[in-house]
């Protein structure tokens, strides 16, 4: 049992919390409703994407991994008071316009970075530059739920291609390149776009950065890090079309051909993901929770106080937003 004393402070100090908290996460939900509502079009072809393409089922994890970077601050986010920014609204107009010309020009990627993006001004304008600086990880870390990668495909072929009959010739195995064709004693090889390898950069990438921001200091390091999430898996898809033409040499192509996609799909990508992160580990700075600046870094910075003169109140912002929100749907069905 604690005594009635040293229960009271918490108590109103949870209360304080709470009522400094409540309006701006209540002006917050009401304008991520009204974005939503406008965009859906955009997040629904968003969803479709993570979940029936298999190239972009890890961005499924994508809005797990924002919420647990957020939770991560949430001891220096209670020592914060939201302060709405007016400027903010801004941003949110210029992401509906992206999202404009996005949804007009039936651009996929385009309209959906506008959606992601009304909603990552949102935040900044209903919970104050102060908080979107703490959060800045998570709140850019949510820019990869926008699926890319599909226009990467063609060169990643190309180079699988010339890494894999490289290393064919190497190991002493005649054969001869078209493009992404590789004819070889055993057959004919094409490096189709399901064996370009994107799925495994883009996931690469991905984690990469997550690991780059909440596990590294330096940029040196940080830099490193991402240099091998994009070199590695790129050289390995290579060295795994050679090996399927290698193995093909002795167990027929198709045989080949079946075993690759088993292997890679399940062990190779684990192999190599393994060998980055063990190669990198001893190299690790600080935990993830020391990520990003702290609250004593912030208060620092003097210029904030002046920025944040240039407030709004929650419902004002939030209402603004839905006008703004309800203008782009206008402005789409003209």
């Amino acid at each position: 049992m604690l005594p009635e004393s040293a229960v009271m402070p918490h108590a109103r100090s949870v209360s304080q919390l709470s009522a400094a908290w409540r309006a701006p996460l209540t002006a917050l939900a009401v304008a991520a409703t009204a974005l939503f509502a406008v965009t859906i079009q955009a997040w629904g072809a968003m969803l479709h994407q993570w979940w029936d393409i298999d190239t972009y089922n890890h961005l499924l994890l994508v809005p797990f991994l924002v919420a647990w970077l957020i939770v991560l601050k949430a001891r220096e986010l209670a020592a914060l008071t939201p302060l709405p920014f007016a400027p903010g609204l801004l941003g949110v107009a210029a992401a509906l316009g992206l999202w404009w010309v996005g949804d007009r020009a039936e651009i996929n990627i385009v309209a959906q970075a506008g959606a992601v993006g009304a909603l990552q001004a949102a935040v900044v304008t209903l919970l104050g530059l102060r908080i979107g600086f703490l959060i800045a990880l998570p709140l850019a870390y949510a820019s990869f739920l926008v699926p890319f990668g599909d226009e990467m495909i063609p060169p990643l072929q190309l180079v699988t291609a010339e890494i894999a009959i490289a290393l064919t010739h190497a190991s002493g195995v005649p054969a001869q390149i078209d493009g992404i064709y590789i004819d070889t004693p055993a057959g004919l090889f094409v490096v189709a776009e399901a064996c370009s390898g994107v799925k495994f950069l883009i996931a690469m990438v991905t984690l990469g950065v997550l690991v780059a921001f909440t596990r590294f200091d330096r940029w040196s390091r940080r830099l490193a890090f991402l240099a091998a999430c994009v070199i590695v898996p790129i050289l390995a898809n290579g060295v795994r079309a050679w090996a399927t033409i290698h193995v093909a040499q002795y167990i027929g192509a198709e045989q080949a051909t079946g075993f690759d996609h088993i292997v890679y799909g399940w062990v190779f990508f684990a192999i190599v993901l393994a060998a980055v992160l063990g190669a990198a580990w001893r190299f690790f700075e600080r935990e993830p929770e020391d990520y990003g600046w702290r609250t004593e870094d912030i208060a620092r910075w003097h210029w904030l106080s002046r920025a944040e003169s240039l407030q709004i109140a929650p419902g004002g912002a939030a209402f603004a937003i839905i006008a703004l929100a309800v203008i782009a749907a206008f402005a789409a069905i003209l």
